[in-house]
């Protein structure tokens, strides 16, 4: 079953169980979705455009968690924390920072990289090969540690 049909699936089981909230972020992620069949005037959406866009639902989350926690809006913060929760369900785990490290490193090798003016590309060689796996902000960092 793709992520799309997953998602719907998963929508009407929250549309009988009455789970507003998650039925909520289930409508959220299906509508971003369908703008993305809209934009593209195709019928379907891949897993890994899927994935994608839940990335990008997810990153989303992250920051107004952010802002509300800065703001003093805990009761937001904590409502963001439950979409959020919902969005990482269907998407693959990341990598550790253990192993994105030696992913980094082997970038690092394979580009000849030696100062910070490379970070570009070995930030570019690690997300060819990487990139549905690593998560950016732990990978910029440990470019940034390794690259001196």
């Amino acid at each position: 079953m793709s992520i799309v049909e997953e998602v719907t699936a998963q929508m009407k089981a929250a549309m009988k169980a009455k789970d507003q909230p998650r039925l909520s972020t289930l409508r959220s992620m299906r509508a971003a979705f369908l703008n993305e069949m809209k934009r593209d005037g195709s019928d379907v959406v891949s897993d890994e455009v899927a994935e994608g866009l839940m990335r990008k639902l997810e990153k989303q989350r992250k920051e107004s968690i952010e802002a509300f926690d800065k703001g003093g809006r805990p009761e937001m913060a904590e409502s963001e924390r439950a979409e959020l929760a919902v969005i990482q369900e269907f998407l693959p785990q990341l990598a550790d920072e253990a192993e994105t490290r030696g992913w980094v490193e082997a970038a690092i090798a394979s580009t000849g990289a030696s100062e910070k003016k490379d970070m570009g590309k070995v930030m570019g060689a690690l997300m060819k090969d990487h990139k549905a796996e690593v998560d950016g902000n732990i990978a910029r960092k440990i470019v940034q540690e390794l690259l001196v």
